[in-house]
């Protein structure tokens, strides 16, 4: 089982439950496909490299079958980090920049240069009903006492215990090569509901249980997560627990783009403003911010997307 992917697994015996993802090839991929189109500064390719393991581990916990999609909204030089991470493990990250980077940049200097960066936590159900729109949680880039959350896997814990009342500990790290996380969660018991039901003597058992565990995962440091296989991982850290293990789930670099879905969004730019870029360019000449994809669509091609009923003015458009 020594292998790139996603582990889930049980502790025997208590009420928590863990993941480890190790994303390689993908996340290789992600980048050099990126990089066709400009590359990110480093410490952008980081958070995004973290952002998609924390999606992986997220979508690995709850059961649902569509998108799970987290959007750092940043004040400072990151405008927007996106990861998306889909119920079969695919997943695709972008970014946008509009300020140089420092090398050392943290995430308070990335996003939340003047306190006012968010997290956003979207759930877009695959058959979710027309007219719906998709679950969104939010969470401010700072704690409680408004200091700001230097790291991703802080912003998780934060939003998972105040909206989700979910016990987390997760640990995130990336470079170019590898997307790496940890994550444990105290599971909810039967019948326990808010815990106001438990005994005392029960109710410190149960935290405990959590608590020992998180304590042992936060010896891990990131170069061990970023370069050790994932069975020498859990060893090291817990070889005196009885782990229920479940089989590994490969994941993958994938991009939803394509040429119908481009012209759907060039058609909101408007005829006019199309003939314009015609005019001046010769062509219209796109490219997917996710995976690098160039499009590129001639007079004959602009004049297919227009109908008469379908000849109007810009409308607003939405990232696809």
């Amino acid at each position: 089982m020594n292998v790139p992917g996603l582990h889930k697994f049980l502790f025997e015996g208590c009420a928590v439950r863990g993941a480890v993802v190790r994303i390689t090839a993908g996340w290789q991929e992600a980048l050099r496909r990126r990089a066709t189109v400009g590359e990110f500064p480093l410490p952008v390719r980081t958070l995004l490299g973290e952002m998609t393991a924390a999606g992986m581990l997220m979508q690995s916990s709850i059961k649902f079958d569509g998108a799970l999609i987290l959007q750092v909204h940043g004040d400072g030089p990151l405008k927007l980090a996106v990861a998306e991470v889909k119920t079969d493990y695919s997943f695709r990250a972008t970014a946008k920049v509009v300020a140089d980077i420092p090398p050392e940049a943290r995430l308070s200097t990335l996003a939340n240069t003047h306190g006012e960066g968010r997290c956003a936590i979207v759930l877009d159900a695959r058959k979710r009903a027309r007219g719906t729109q998709p679950y969104q949680g939010v969470v401010p880039l700072h704690d409680d006492a408004r200091a700001p959350l230097e790291d991703f896997s802080s912003v998780i814990e934060h939003y998972m215990l105040q909206s989700e009342q979910i016990d987390t500990r997760m640990i995130l790290a990336a470079n170019d090569e590898v997307a790496a996380g940890l994550l444990l969660q105290r599971m909810p018991s039967t019948g326990l509901g808010n815990l106001a039901a438990c005994r005392e003597e029960d109710l410190v058992c149960y935290h405990e249980d959590f608590n020992r565990r998180a304590l042992l995962s936060g010896t891990w440091s990131r170069e061990e997560l970023l370069g050790l296989e994932v069975e020498t991982l859990l060893h090291r850290l817990f070889w005196q627990e009885r782990l229920q293990r479940f089989e590994p789930a490969a994941t993958r670099f994938s991009c939803s783009c394509g040429r119908e879905r481009v012209s759907r969004m060039l058609v909101g730019l408007g005829h006019a403003e199309l003939q314009d870029i015609l005019a001046e360019q010769g062509r219209v000449e796109i490219g997917c911010d996710f995976c690098g994809q160039q499009y590129h669509f001639d007079a004959v091609d602009v004049g297919e997307m227009f109908t008469p009923a379908r000849d109007h003015p810009p409308t607003p458009t939405t990232l696809q």
